[in-house]
């Protein structure tokens, strides 16, 4: 029998840790929780789990430093915890390489949504926690198919992303959202579209998640060959990857 996936909790509040433990256990997760920034960092890094929920308000490093530390060597799917009303603090954290973001106070069963969508998308690619590329469907004997828009190359099997030949470091979510628009490159992809495909959810008043993402993305990929802006946005429809050869 296959072993349950294993979500790690880095929260300093311990209801709130016995709770999710409960919740999620009965969705089939295994939770372990840890109390504090370097515990929590030290586990993360000892084990692979397939997703991480973690706390910004935390005693000693705050979850940013975590997470800085964290996506030194590992991709694993990271969902943050904010205070409410704090903007800045979703900003920062998708900025940083969270893939996505809840505000504090939160319906639990909220929290578990997030995590099965988070957990979907990652067993749906054979995501692999450390650093490293997913490993290749067994037995392919064909060569791995690579997408590529002018200088911009996507391999979906060993999820890299190359530009003008160099490898892109990506979060789950940036890969997956990147990799939506380059299979409709030309076309507009609107934002609740992405939401649903990217995050897994209908996208929310105010939600910000989408709009981060590629805001990261146009940071990590750099012009286009012809200096333009690689992903546009379309004025009240979404966004586009352009192409600017034929």
């Amino acid at each position: 029998m296959a072993d349950p996936p294993q979500i790690l909790v880095i929260d300093d509040d311990a209801e709130l840790c016995e709770l999710l433990a409960e919740l999620l256990g009965q969705e089939g997760y295994a939770v372990e929780s840890a109390r504090d920034a370097i515990s929590g960092l030290a586990r993360a890094r000892e084990k692979q789990f397939t997703l991480v929920v973690l706390d910004v308000m935390l005693p000693g490093l705050n979850g940013f430093e975590v997470l800085t530390r964290l996506r030194q060597s590992s991709r694993v799917p990271v969902l943050m915890l904010t205070a409410r009303g704090e903007d800045v603090d979703r900003i920062v954290g998708l900025e940083m390489g969270a893939d996505d973001y809840l505000p504090k106070p939160f319906n639990p069963r909220e929290l578990v949504a997030r995590v099965r969508a988070l957990h979907r998308r990652a067993s749906h690619v054979g995501h692999v926690g450390h650093a490293g590329a997913a490993p290749a469907a067994a037995g392919a004997a064909e060569a791995p198919q690579v997408l590529t828009v002018d200088d911009l190359e996507v391999a979906p099997a060993a999820r890299r992303v190359r530009v003008r030949g160099e490898d892109v470091k990506l979060t789950t979510a940036e890969y997956d959202l990147l990799e939506v628009l380059v299979r409709q490159a030309g076309t507009v992809v609107s934002r609740e579209d992405l939401a649903r495909r990217v995050l897994g959810r209908r996208l929310a008043a105010y939600d910000r998640g989408i709009d981060m993402h590629v805001s990261n993305l146009r940071r990590k990929l750099g012009p286009g060959p012809g200096g333009g802006e690689r992903i546009k946005t379309v004025r009240n429809a979404g966004y586009i990857l352009a192409r600017e050869r034929p």
